[in-house]
């Protein structure tokens, strides 16, 4: 699992303290790129963010022990260089198989309108994906959406699904 986030996620918490899951935490904008960049075909990208930090260093606890404590995978160094008298360290880009993401408005075509903050990340997910799968709220004709508020246009979308329950 790559996140930038654990969150008040228990079970997530649980299964990588336990040593069930694989974790690479990313600085949130990092994870964002590093989408972003596979989705544009870029395979990695240099970053001053984590450089002469652990995430440069390597060692992170990808995967814990049963024990909670001890590391079973460390995360490896990564490449790192100076531009212009600044450290950076070399991140690889993130590509799937799938993207699922989560809209608020699609056309039939695949248009889609984000809500709020689903804006930040999901257009980046959906390029990074070979097959883009959107859920939203709503499914109108062509025409119904106005041009100047598509947040992303249907060539990123292969799939729409209307989804039946939100909870907000």
């Amino acid at each position: 699992m790559t996140s930038s986030y654990v969150g008040e996620n228990k079970d997530f918490e649980t299964q990588y303290l336990t040593g069930e899951l694989e974790v690479e935490l990313v600085p949130q904008g990092t994870l964002a790129e590093k989408c972003r960049a596979g989705g544009a075909g870029i395979a990695a990208f240099y970053t001053p963010t984590g450089a002469n930090t652990v995430l440069q260093d390597g060692g992170f606890p990808i995967k814990l022990g049963k024990d909670g404590k001890s590391t079973v995978i460390g995360a490896l160094p990564k490449p790192a260089k100076v531009f212009n008298g600044r450290d950076y360290i070399m991140e690889e880009s993130i590509t799937g198989d799938f993207s699922i993401i989560k809209g608020w408005k699609a056309d039939t075509l695949g248009n889609v309108v984000f809500k709020k903050t689903a804006r930040n990340f999901n257009p980046d997910m959906a390029g990074a994906g070979k097959v883009c799968i959107i859920e939203v709220e709503e499914i109108v004709q062509p025409g119904e959406l106005d041009p100047d508020s598509i947040h992303m246009p249907a060539c990123y979308t292969h799939r729409i699904v209307k989804g039946e329950r939100y909870d907000k």
